[in-house]
């Protein structure tokens, strides 16, 4: 399913990147390149669609990025941190009676 959402999102950026670069930011855009008298869509028509079509994509890749970070697929196994797991071994391994060395404990140079 996550891979299906995935190429959706694909999809979607492409397509949206092609309909924002057929724009115009001077308002001409696509429909500057058609200015015949019997067009079936006008100027104003087509820059209306790509509007609509920008925030359609938009919607779009917003709802299906959404919609992808809930279907990341998750494992069931729970890791336990490297850590943790560590110290619970050695926990059982460390003998309680054992005293650790002091500084005082290391011979020094005058006593050999």
């Amino acid at each position: 399913m996550y891979e299906f959402i995935s190429i959706l999102i694909l999809l979607v950026c492409v397509l949206l990147t092609l309909v924002v670069l057929v724009q115009n930011s001077k308002g001409g855009g696509l429909a500057s390149n058609f200015s015949s008298s019997n067009q079936v869509m006008g100027v104003r028509k087509t820059a209306d669609f790509l509007e609509k079509a920008t925030w359609t994509l938009a919607s779009a890749l917003l709802v299906l990025s959404v919609v992808a970070s809930m279907a990341i697929p998750k494992e069931n196994t729970v890791r336990e941190s490297r850590i943790k797991t560590q110290v619970e071994d050695t926990d059982a391994t460390i003998n309680p009676n054992m005293v650790p060395a002091t500084p005082d404990d290391f011979p020094t140079e005058t006593d050999e």
